[in-house]
């Protein structure tokens, strides 16, 4: 039995792996990679801080490899991977949490530790230590919707649950409150944001308009889920 779920793990990583490698180039915005933080955090979830952070890793190397990705796609990956899944466990599957630790791990850590790889190992000039910030937070803010959207809606219908069982994980039972809510309602902004940028990309629309547009969307509907907690948690007191 021990041997199967190990052997399902291995089988389940490689998927991932195979599916980072594919999709990030793919589903990609202008310096930023969000698919990739939608692996990390998804892989953290269904394996643990450990495979996760294989994950990033692995997927770092064969982009270095194959599509001569300078070294961030491994700094822009590994720390968000590890800790999104320190943070699930420690907050007893809190899927808030994993997404946290992404955010933090890759959008400050990553970035931060980006420079010195970048200017010393890679010859860039020009950088700073808080170059990389901006865009590693937002592209872990879009990935990061994403996943919380996947993985809400699998932990409510109980799915979660059942695979984490399957591979032998520790599972949790983090059921819908009025601020997984809020977070699945802002969480549709990066979705929206994602989708425009890739469509006006595909369709060349250069057109400022459509960039504002992306932002604009993100933000909308970040406001409608503070609108949303505050008037609920209003009514419950």
């Amino acid at each position: 039995m021990k041997n199967s779920k190990s052997l399902l793990k291995m089988i389940v990583l490689s998927m991932f792996v195979a599916l980072g490698v594919v999709i990030s180039p793919i589903l990609r915005v202008e310096g930023m990679c969000p698919m990739a933080h939608f692996i990390n955090i998804v892989c953290s979830v269904f394996l643990g801080p450990w495979y996760s952070l294989l994950c990033a890793t692995m997927i770092g190397i064969i982009r270095m490899v194959t599509m001569a990705i300078p070294p961030i796609a491994l700094t822009g990956a590994v720390f968000g991977a590890f800790l999104s899944g320190v943070c699930y466990r420690l907050s007893k599957g809190k899927l808030l949490m994993a997404v946290l630790g992404e955010i933090v791990g890759t959008g400050i850590i990553g970035a931060v530790m980006s420079y010195p790889v970048m200017t010393f190992l890679w010859g860039r000039e020009g950088l700073s230590w808080l170059f990389y910030v901006p865009s590693f937070i937002c592209g872990t803010l879009i990935g990061g919707s994403i996943a919380y959207i996947f993985l809400r809606k699998l932990a409510d219908n109980g799915l979660l649950e059942k695979f984490q069982t399957m591979l032998g994980e520790n599972s949790y039972s983090d059921k819908s409150s009025v601020l997984s809510n809020a977070a699945t309602i802002a969480a549709f902004g990066g979705i929206c944001f994602v989708m425009i940028s890739i469509l006006s990309d595909m369709f060349k629309l250069e057109s400022p308009v459509w960039s504002h547009l992306a932002y604009c969307s993100l933000f909308l509907f970040m406001a409608i889920a503070v609108v949303y907690y505050i008037m609920r948690k209003s009514k419950k007191d």
